[in-house]
């Protein structure tokens, strides 16, 4: 059974950073793409950044290049997000989610396994 457990969230200032974390287990890690995307209050999911299984390929969301990074460590079968710059807008539950491709993609419906979500809130 995959399992996505989401980690490192919680309460920071405007121009804060945080590192998320998103430990799997339940299939080989190494061999997918993973992506993570997050759903404000009142507002539709969207996605915010996405890496192929080798961790050549990285898309980002327009709204947090130059702010934000994806990497993972595939010996720990662990992704993180890197989130710096944060802003109140980026106030959200983060999500991470696991392909059954190699390849990224920036599209939820291409995702198979989520996450619970972690919980991210800038303050001004």
């Amino acid at each position: 059974q995959v399992q996505l457990v989401e980690s490192g969230g919680g309460l920071v200032q405007a121009g804060g950073s945080l590192r998320l974390s998103c430990a799997a287990s339940g299939r080989t890690f190494s061999s997918y793409a993973m992506g993570w995307f997050r759903r404000a209050p009142g507002k539709e999911r969207e996605p915010v950044a996405a890496l192929s299984a080798s961790g050549g390929s990285i898309e980002l969301a327009d709204s947090v290049k130059g702010r934000f990074t994806i990497s993972r460590d595939n010996a720990k079968n662990t992704l993180y997000l890197y989130m710096n710059s944060l802003k109140p807008e980026d106030t959200a539950v983060y999500y991470c989610a696991s392909r059954t491709h190699r390849l990224t993609s920036m599209s939820a419906t291409e995702y198979a396994y989520w996450g619970q979500g972690t919980q991210v809130t800038v303050s001004s």
